[in-house]
């Protein structure tokens, strides 16, 4: 097999077990000399690098030497908005109604993106309910950096950033929705993030000032949106999917959470919320469904510790669930346009 063979061989090779997306579609394999293969890969996916080596070693039929680092590139945003200094990525988690899971989703994505070798960051965007700081445990108000900018602190590899740290729990937020949407953008433009290849937002339900702030005044990469299999729960999800199209935010693909039940007692499965409806959603919009997740006891416990499931046991069958959905976004990203004005420098005349 010459290089030319060996090439074509190795493009056709899917980068991971749970995505088509092959090394030839992203150009990750940078070069190859004689055995010595180096590919970069555009998305984080550090549990499938093993798995890639053997099934390249198996198309080219010989042991190879296959070097594989992560290069993950900023995409392009909504027309008149610029990517955001030090987040590359800004991924929305969405739901049309409140009680389908989102911010135990939400939460458990960025923890599984990190998990896969990216650097992460939380926003929690629900100012009249923010969730983030218990479910990553955080408590206290965050630092500031000489800029005057909040440092945000960090948990199980995640930088978080939550109008929560900045008030009593207990404490209603009684506020318009002007206020909300400023509260937003203070949120996302004063925390001093890190050099992050994603940033996560966990979006309040609905369709309302903060859905309008983020498609205006955000530059976001892609949406996910969060549904239950319950004809109530889609039809919502239909709506705020629909929102994203609108705005020209692209929509990475959907979640299916809560979607089987088994009994602890007798291991009986059972489709409490109904069965197909994110698949059907899925394929009436023509966007991925990224992942069923189950309605599980142990996940509830997790998240209300503080200690969710892609960190309380990142192997678990459950934390499977929730690193396979974050590696399909990460090469959902990873084929979108790449966001190339930084490539263009203006000096004057």
């Amino acid at each position: 097999m010459n290089e030319e063979q060996m090439r074509a061989a190795l493009e056709a090779v899917a980068i991971s077990s749970d995505s088509a997306l092959t090394l030839g579609q992203v150009r990750a394999i940078k070069s190859i000399r004689a055995r010595a293969i180096e590919v970069v890969l555009p998305f984080a996916c550090a549990s499938q690098h093993d798995d890639l080596r053997d099934r390249m070693c198996t198309a080219a039929d010989m042991d190879l030497n296959i070097d594989i680092s992560t290069k993950i590139d900023a995409h392009l945003v909504q027309a008149g908005l610029t990517v955001a200094p030090n987040v590359k990525n800004v991924i929305a988690v969405a739901s049309g109604k409140g009680g389908v899971g989102k911010s135990t989703t939400a939460v458990n994505i960025a923890l599984a993106l990190a998990h896969e070798g990216a650097r992460v960051g939380l926003l929690d965007a629900d100012i009249y309910g923010p969730s983030v700081p218990l479910l990553l445990q955080l408590e206290g108000k965050p630092e500031l950096n000489a800029d005057e900018k909040m440092v945000p602190p960090a948990r199980y590899g995640v930088q978080a950033s939550s109008i929560g740290f900045l008030i009593d729990s207990d404490s209603p937020m009684a506020w318009r929705g002007p206020m909300v949407s400023q509260a937003l953008q203070q949120l996302f433009g004063q925390t001093a993030w890190d050099n992050l290849d994603y940033l996560i937002i966990d979006m309040p339900p609905g369709t309302g000032d903060i859905q309008l702030t983020l498609s205006q005044k955000i530059p976001v990469t892609g949406a996910v949106i969060v549904t239950t299999p319950q004809d109530l729960a889609l039809l919502d999800a239909r709506k705020g999917l629909k929102m994203f199209e609108k705005t020209n935010i692209p929509v990475l693909g959907v979640v299916e959470n809560m979607a089987l039940h088994t009994c602890s007692n007798c291991g009986h499965e059972e489709a409490i919320f109904g069965a197909g409806g994110a698949a059907k959603m899925s394929t009436d919009f023509d966007v991925p469904l990224l992942g069923q997740l189950p309605l599980a006891m142990d996940i509830r416990v997790q998240a209300d510790r503080g200690q969710p499931t892609v960190a309380a046991n990142p192997n678990s069958v459950h934390a499977q669930h929730y690193r396979s959905i974050a590696r399909k976004i990460g090469a959902a990203l990873a084929v979108l346009p790449k966001d190339l004005s930084h490539k263009f420098k203006v000096t004057a005349g």
